[in-house]
């Protein structure tokens, strides 16, 4: 059974940081392509960050220069570096896990950006 499990969201004042973990169990973790979405309420969900089975990486405009997305194949993990954060990044934020046909989603952790 796919797990994917989310961790480190919370409360982050405007220009803060948070990293956000996910623990990926039952899956060869090394060869799926990992991602973070992120939906805001009444907004579609939105793609953030992607990386690749071999590393290369791309992101959102909007959270260019400001996250980053890294992954630790012998850990099955991939995390989510957030820094100077906007209230505008306030979401659920979804860890993602593609190889082919098969995707799967985690549960989400909510990220709220306030003062």
């Amino acid at each position: 059974q796919v797990q994917l499990v989310e961790s480190g969201g919370g409360l982050a004042q405007p220009g803060g940081a948070l990293r956000l973990s996910c623990a990926a169990s039952g899956l060869s973790f090394d060869v799926y392509t990992m991602a973070w979405y992120r939906q805001a309420p009444a907004k579609q969900r939105e793609l953030v960050a992607v990386i690749e089975s071999g590393g290369s990486t791309d992101y959102a405009d909007s959270v260019k220069g400001r996250f980053t997305i890294s992954r630790e194949n012998a850990r099955n993990m991939v995390f989510l570096q957030m820094n100077n954060l906007k209230p505008e990044d306030t979401a659920v934020y979804y860890c993602y896990a593609k190889f082919a046909s098969l995707s799967y989603w985690g549960q989400g952790t909510q990220v709220t950006v306030s003062s």
